[in-house]
């Protein structure tokens, strides 16, 4: 029963995980953002690109 509750307590892991979670959403939001500023650079090299 003691193993048991040792292992409740235990946190250890906890942290790799939320690192983890924090890595997954960030990459969500810059596949999510990615193609409105590709349009948005593509734009302003196609218009510095004319100005030459």
């Amino acid at each position: 029963m003691s193993k048991l509750v040792r292992f409740m307590k235990d946190e250890s892991g906890a942290t790799a995980i939320e690192y983890g979670l924090i890595a997954a959403a960030t990459g969500l939001v810059l596949v999510a953002v990615m193609p409105a500023v590709e349009s948005a650079l593509d734009a302003t090299f196609t218009t510095i690109s004319g100005a030459m």
